[in-house]
């Protein structure tokens, strides 16, 4: 006997499961315990194809970014360099053996040559180790800055873009603030309250920094928060926090992580003039804007002092923003 629904026959009861055993151990077929759990339950073998396949997607996600990379000689060239700086700054020890505060008497304005780089300044001291000495300092400066502006400017338009409101309105007027005041002018405010000192310094640059990221961010949770997904997590009850954290952030990054490394750039620059006009580290620390500002006065006599450390400001400068396009425009590809 078949029982017909529409045009499908189906037996009226399901034969029993062979494989299992029948007896007090409990039912066959697929009235047993365990039979769904068997059905449902992924084959080890299966499991580890799955990993297997992760690994290879990312294996091959590495690889193009890695042939992007190398079929763009500007950017390699970028890549390279700051992670030579970051080297630098990591081990000076290993780049620059010689004493980046005592100095030599006798060596004192040197030309550069294949002994001293860089030349050596009105004391005797290497240029070069001292520049690669001072590239902690720089680059630790560098970094306090665009952290404090990254978190606390995207926490501010992450909130603004989707939560709007009042609370769009006020991060609103505080990027206004921020943006109508020169951002060198701000941060010599700021200086002035905290004090003088590298950190010091870099906090006045962070702040500086919030009302770019918080914009950016503003925008692209603007864009993201009204898109259908958004819009289908919301509608289903879940909390406005969890899809800020899994939905939203996660597709509004992209840009601002092309803000980021140019903003490393900015700060460079922006730290670097800082110190050179005596608002950073106290002689005789080495510091890449100290550097520049001890040269002043050899500039007809050494100009080494100033422009080789001035070089590589530049060139950090330049690579941060080449580094920035990138990334931008890989975004807008995609």
């Amino acid at each position: 006997m078949t029982a017909r629904l529409d045009t499908y026959t189906v037996p009226e009861t399901l034969p029993p499961d062979a494989s299992a055993p029948d007896g007090p151990d409990g039912p066959a077929g697929p009235d047993a315990p365990d039979a769904h759990a068997t059905l449902v339950a992924p084959a080890p073998l299966e499991a580890a194809h799955r990993r297997t396949r992760g690994v290879r997607t990312s294996a091959r996600t590495l690889g193009r970014a890695g042939l992007a990379v190398v079929r763009r000689p500007g950017l390699l060239l970028a890549v390279l360099f700051l992670l030579l700086v970051v080297a630098w700054a990591l081990a000076p020890g290993v780049f620059a053996s010689q004493d980046p505060i005592t100095g030599v008497p006798t060596d004192r304005l040197q030309a550069p040559s294949a002994e001293h780089l860089f030349g050596t300044d009105h004391l005797g001291r290497d240029v070069y180790a001292r520049v690669v000495h001072g590239s902690w300092l720089s680059l630790s400066a560098t970094v306090i800055a665009v952290a404090l502006g990254l978190s606390v400017g995207s926490l501010l338009g992450l909130l603004a873009g989707f939560l709007r409101g009042w609370v769009d309105d006020v991060v609103g007027r505080v990027v206004d603030v921020l943006l109508a005041v020169p951002s060198l002018l701000l941060s010599l405010a700021i200086i002035t309250v905290l004090g003088f000192g590298t950190v010091k310094v870099a906090i006045a640059v962070g702040i500086t920094t919030i009302a770019a990221f918080a914009r950016v961010m503003r925008a692209e949770a603007l864009r993201t928060s009204s898109t259908t997904y958004v819009e289908a997590a919301r509608a289903s009850g879940v909390r406005w926090y969890t899809v800020l954290r899994r939905h939203v952030l996660p597709n509004s990054a992209g840009p601002v992580v092309a803000l980021t490394a140019l903003e490393l750039g900015s700060s460079v620059l922006a730290i670097s003039a800082l110190s050179f006009l005596g608002y950073g580290a106290a002689p005789p620390t080495p510091e890449w804007g100290a550097l520049v500002s001890g040269g002043r006065d050899y500039l007809a006599a050494a100009w080494w002092l100033t422009t080789l450390p001035g070089l590589v400001i530049v060139a950090v400068v330049l690579s941060a923003n080449r580094i920035s396009r990138s990334l931008e425009k890989d975004g807008e590809d995609r």
